[in-house]
């Protein structure tokens, strides 16, 4: 009898791994994902199967059925103040921004002021006036979340707000912040924040969806005022960690219309987390003299074509003179990779800003195995000196910029919910090129030599790392 079940076993294990090298084939990211996932689901299920249900899901079907209950709701709310946002829509003249505005699914808005925000002190400071400022609800949402001596501040201000009788929502994500604890939850619960971790792991259809990440990290005041861009909360934010020293990165504080799309992107995540549909209003202001047009473009695994690679392809694409991005973790895919060679070839200025003090071993080591021919192409490589490199930032010769939470890598192109604002503004673009030609100057140039005459041990890590990029 003993032995019976034992062949059972071992028979439907085996089923199991045929039934998913068939859901591999059909559903994969890439032709080299499908062939390694069915590949090893056959020959070795024992290992392959819990492997691929972590971390070869191509798309968070739960999320995807959420957001068709979600839509019926979200038209019907739309339909009311349609006629309202409707002076506020741009004319997308060039073709790039039509494109981008496909990708979003999201209109371009006038009527807004967007403001750069640079490094942790101006950030925050920013952050906590318009918590403080808050009258009828607040929306907050970040990757991580610390108990250390910035998330109490961040904690004290949110709890102040509750308490004047602002509504608080927060939402987490329970990976990044898996270190935050009861307490520090607790006490915001008690004070009347209304707070939920994203749970990309709800019911039991998703137990094993653990490879999805909220990398979100956005902020709405009354529906008038957001933020978003590279920093969560911690000391570190505001270099004070040992290891990385000086922190760069940057945020943007948006004011006008276009913090709707800021609401929306929330609003849909909360509805996964917590089933709740939220009563917020959807009246646009503006109240900008100098105003600047914005799109902002919501991504991640539930969407129906890879939104955050493309938008990186098209703006590779769309630049004629000049291209430069900033990104802690830079290992893109080949389309991105051969959309930065033809740039440069075609006499792009490419530029691409990298840290040199690593946080993640396996994403620094990938870069040097396709660096040498990004460099060959004409690429530009740079690497931050003072301290650790997070801004997620690209300028498109001088017409248009982003920010926003998206890396250059397989995390943030396939895995992770992100969020970017792209303003085609000359103003804005001009502003953000001062900033990163002063980034620019703190950093080393790569040299193909460099690169070229490493030990051979370092080369086959490198390669190895790069093979594990799809699950980083």
């Amino acid at each position: 009898m003993t032995s019976w079940l034992m062949g059972l076993a071992i028979f439907m294990v085996h089923l199991l791994g045929v039934l998913s090298a068939v859901l591999a084939l059909m559903s994969s990211r890439t032709s080299q994902g499908a062939i390694a996932w069915i590949i090893s689901l056959i020959t070795f299920p024992y290992a392959a199967l819990p492997a691929y249900w972590i971390f070869g899901r191509p798309r968070f079907y739960g999320y995807v059925s959420a957001r068709g209950e979600r839509d019926t709701v979200l038209r019907r709310v739309l339909a009311r103040y349609r006629e309202q946002i409707e002076p506020y829509l741009a004319d997308a003249k060039i073709g790039e921004v039509r494109a981008v505005e496909q990708l979003a699914m999201m209109p371009l808005t006038s009527g807004n002021r967007a403001e750069l925000l640079i490094d942790g002190d101006a950030t925050f400071a920013s952050l906590f006036a318009g918590i403080d400022a808050a009258e009828e609800y607040l929306l907050v949402q970040f990757f991580i979340v610390r108990n250390d001596a910035l998330g109490l501040q961040f904690k004290d201000h949110l709890e102040r707000a509750a308490e004047r009788g602002v509504r608080v929502y927060f939402l987490y994500d329970e990976i990044g912040s898996r270190k935050l604890g009861e307490g520090y939850l607790n006490d915001l619960h008690d004070a009347g924040v209304a707070v939920s971790a994203f749970n990309s792991s709800r019911g039991v259809r998703h137990r094993f969806q653990l490879n999805f990440r909220n990398h979100r990290k956005v902020l709405v005041v009354d529906g008038h005022e957001g933020w978003l861009g590279g920093f969560n909360v911690g000391v570190e934010y505001l270099g004070q960690h040992r290891k990385h020293g000086p922190w760069r990165d940057t945020h943007l504080k948006l004011t006008g219309p276009s913090v709707l799309g800021l609401q929306e992107a929330f609003w849909e995540d909360w509805h996964w987390a917590t089933g709740e549909v939220l009563n917020l209003s959807w009246t646009p202001q503006s109240t900008c003299d100098d105003c600047q047009n914005v799109v902002i473009v919501p991504s991640g695994p539930a969407d129906r074509q890879e939104t955050a690679s493309l938008l990186v392809q098209q703006a590779i694409h769309s630049a004629s003179e000049r291209l430069w991005v900033t990104s802690p973790y830079f290992v893109p895919d080949q389309g991105v990779q051969d959309a930065l060679r033809l740039a440069a070839m075609r006499g792009v200025d490419v530029r691409v800003m990298i840290p040199e003090r690593p946080d993640h071993l396996l994403v620094y080591l990938s870069a040097f195995s396709f660096l040498p021919d990004m460099l060959r192409a004409g690429v530009k490589v740079y690497r931050y000196q003072p301290g650790f490199l997070h801004q997620k930032v690209m300028l498109i010769d001088g017409h248009s910029a982003t920010v926003g939470t998206i890396n250059l890598d397989n995390r943030s192109f396939r895995l992770n919910f992100e969020i970017t604002a792209y303003v085609p503004d000359r103003h804005f673009a001009a502003e953000v090129r001062l900033m990163l030609e002063k980034d620019f100057a703190d950093c080393r140039r790569i040299t193909y030599d460099e690169l070229r005459d490493r030990a051979l041990w370092r080369k086959l890590l490198s390669r190895a790392a790069y093979l594990l990029s799809p699950i980083q």
